[in-house]
């Protein structure tokens, strides 16, 4: 029985995660029909038509795609019995891109290579991801990297056709900031939550109870270790999907009711079960709180770790020779943040040493924070064992500091979140409300 001292699963370390530099200027050999991945257009019925969409169509191949990346998100196999579950998700998330992307190119609001780019390494860096491998990893699990591209692409251009919509509204007027600021400083003292979320429509309630055994796979997931900016990004059809799902700080006023109840109620670091707001369901993560209008203290850590992959997938049940040896190479790592580093060169590492500055509030899953937290400076942890490799960190420094009050930036930015959103969603509405929607299920 292979039994190290700590058992974290894979994708519950963010900061293990590897991933790869992205070329969006990279040559694109030709791909079938619906923008499918080559390796699927040969199995019978890829190319078959599932929707149309005033015209466009959705085969598919792209549902297998999605259903793909979905199950590479979540660390999960994409068998058929998860690929049925997700079916109707999928198919929704689908026509409502090509709903986005119809408006945006009629409207001719255009995204570059470089602008997918460059969200695709600022996803990277805000879940401490190295460069390196991304595409790779996509590729291995049969996606196409450039099934997340398009998504992301679709993402930016309806920011930018929102943002156009909200014409001078888009910039929130000096005595609106200063009355933002004003009414936060007269609730100081009041709690605060810093939250994150994943919205999921529903856009029929016939699909409810599918669109909830939906968002509970990710929820699932996210309890395992699943990064949430990486699911937010992924899964999220709120205008914060390419912030990671960040809301910001918020009062319980600032919340759907159903909302502001349990997030009063979570600990930090906590995520939430399906939430029924109107209009769908809603997935919060509670990262911090605090007292409105007052200063409020964090601790940064720094860290070094060392990866010691696997040769092949880990079965607990009967490790192989290579994966104990690499076991006792791991126990063996002594000392502090230079050993780690080193042993991270000798393993041939594809992750990096160094993740970068952590706050240590925000770690999730907790099982990872309360290891932290309590790993004294300069000590290497017990080896943490993932199904990819096995896990030494070392906590190199750890610093308390301050956090500034409610500033006029961040009134700014929490106005046009607002607007943002609810012309956002008023607008996918009558998008759908307008559209020729063929299914061919």
């Amino acid at each position: 029985m292979f039994r190290p001292s700590v058992l974290i699963p894979a994708l519950a370390l963010a900061l293990a995660v590897a991933a790869a530099p992205v070329d969006a200027q990279t040559p694109r050999r030709p791909a079938p029909p619906g923008n499918a991945p080559a390796a699927e257009a040969a199995q019978p019925g890829g190319n078959r038509i599932v929707a149309v969409v005033n015209g466009d169509v959705v085969t598919e191949n792209e549902i297998r795609s999605r259903a793909r990346l979905f199950a590479l998100n979540v660390g999960v196999s994409p068998d058929p019995g998860l690929v049925q579950r997700i079916r109707p998700q999928i198919i929704r998330q689908l026509i409502e891109e090509r709903l986005r992307l119809q408006e945006i190119q009629r409207r001719r609001i255009p995204v570059t290579d470089e602008e997918v780019a460059a969200a695709i390494n600022e996803l990277e860096g805000r879940n401490q991801m190295p460069s390196g491998g991304l595409r790779a990893q996509l590729r291995a699990a049969g996606v196409e990297p450039r099934v997340l591209y398009d998504q992301i692409r679709a993402q930016i251009g309806w920011v930018r056709f929102v943002r156009a919509l909200l014409g001078p509204n888009a910039e929130p007027s000096e005595d609106a900031v200063r009355e933002m600021v004003a009414a936060q400083t007269a609730r100081a003292g009041q709690p605060e939550y810093l939250v994150s979320e994943i919205f999921v429509p529903i856009d029929d309630p016939a699909q409810s109870e599918a669109t909830r055994r939906y968002v509970d796979d990710v929820v699932g997931r996210l309890r395992g270790g699943l990064p949430f900016a990486l699911a937010a990004t992924q899964f999220s059809q709120s205008q914060t999907a390419l912030q990671g799902g960040d809301l910001g700080w918020l009062r319980a006023d600032q919340m759907e009711p159903e909302v502001a109840a349990l997030v009063q109620r979570m600990p930090p670091g906590a995520v939430s079960n399906p939430i029924p707001v109107p209009g769908g369901f809603q997935i919060v993560a509670l990262r911090q709180k605090r007292e409105s209008g007052r200063e409020s203290s964090g601790t940064m850590v720094s860290l070094r770790q060392a990866f010691l992959p696997f040769s092949s997938p880990l079965n607990p049940q009967a490790p192989t020779e290579q994966q104990r040896a690499t076991l006792a190479r791991a126990q063996a790592i002594r000392g502090g943040c230079d050993a780690v580093e080193a042993a991270n060169r000798a393993a041939n590492s594809p992750r990096p040493a160094d993740p970068g500055p952590v706050r240590l509030e925000g770690l999730n899953p907790p099982q990872l924070r309360q290891l932290v937290a309590g790993l004294p400076v300069g000590r290497a942890s017990q080896p943490i064992v993932t199904p990819e490799g096995i896990l030494v960190i070392a906590v190199c420094s750890k610093e308390q500091q301050r956090v500034a009050a409610f500033t006029p930036e961040q009134a700014r930015a929490q106005i046009l979140r607002e607007r943002g959103e609810t012309l956002s969603r008023q607008q996918i509405r009558d998008l759908r409300r307008r559209a020729v929607i063929e299914m061919r299920e």
